[in-house]
Order: C-alpha cells, then sequence, then structure tokens
C-alpha cells in the first residue's frame, strides 16, 4: 500500500539519458538525483500518473516511470516524466511540479524498442482515462500548483 500517494514534489529538470525524445519519440523531464533520493520507501518503482506544471505554467496530465529502465540497464535510479502536452522547445532548467495520483504498473524488462514503445503508450492512455476521473481531477486544482515553484518541495 502507497500510504505517501498522493505525493507532491518538485525540481529542476536536467539533462537525462536522452532516450525519450530521440529512440522512443516520448519526450520525457528527468529530476536530480536530489528529488530522486528523497521518494519515500513506500512508493516502489513502476509507472505513475499524475498531474504535472513547469514554472507557473498550466497543469496537464502526465506519466512517471521511477526505476532503473531494465531495459536500458541503468545503474542508476531515476524519476522521468512525460508531461502529456505538446511543448514547442525543452524545458532544462526549468522547476517542474508535479503530484502523483496513483499507480499503473511495476516497471519490466522488454525483448524489444518496439515493445517498450508499446508499453509506454499504454500506459499513457491508461494514465488519460484515470485522471478523468472526479477524485484525481481535484488535485489538477490543488494550491501547489499556483505557490511559488522556486521553492523546492517534496512531501505527502
Amino acid at each position: 500500500m502507497m500510504r505517501s500517494l498522493p505525493y507532491f514534489c518538485r525540481g529542476e529538470v536536467v539533462r537525462g539519458f536522452g532516450r525519450g525524445s530521440k529512440e522512443l519519440g516520448i519526450p520525457t523531464a528527468n529530476f536530480p538525483d536530489s528529488v530522486v533520493d528523497q521518494l519515500p520507501a513506500d512508493i516502489g518503482t513502476g509507472i505513475y500518473y499524475g498531474w504535472a506544471s513547469l514554472g507557473n505554467g498550466n497543469v496537464h496530465k502526465m506519466v512517471m516511470s521511477i526505476g532503473w529502465n531494465p531495459y536500458y540497464k541503468n545503474t542508476k535510479k531515476s524519476m522521468e516524466t512525460h508531461v502529456i502536452h505538446a511543448f514547442k522547445e525543452d524545458f532544462y532548467g526549468q522547476v517542474l511540479s508535479v503530484v502523483l495520483v496513483g499507480y499503473i504498473r511495476p516497471e519490466q524488462n522488454y525483448s524489444s524498442l518496439d515493445a517498450l514503445t508499446a508499453a509506454i503508450n499504454s500506459d499513457i492512455e491508461e494514465a488519460q482515462r484515470r485522471l478523468d476521473l472526479p477524485e484525481h481531477q481535484m488535485l489538477k486544482e490543488d494550491n501547489f500548483f499556483t505557490g511559488s515553484p522556486k521553492r523546492i518541495m517534496n512531501g505527502h
């Protein structure tokens, strides 16, 4: 049971491995290690869904991978957020605020890049469906998103 959900966190977007946009066609925003290291113990690896905002911008649906990305055999745990919105440019260095609302599935390995991409697209569809539920819509309006994005805060 993930008692820490919903989980609110924010941090500066840092460069990741550069695979989301280039290899997968699914751009991701990565949090620095300092944010990843503060995750509560009950938020395990896997795929999550929730809400995200850049700076004081609009709030969008998102899906996030937390873990080791077994397909790529990462040696460092990461939090990679795919904001379900088309942005015109990269946003490295901007503050990303997210609220993890729920859990979709555990992370897993894939036999091919196509299988991985298909799973991610399925996760995006699942996140979109779940975030349309009234109990999740309320969190989109949380004052966490209208507060100062300069203050880095992580917690429940």
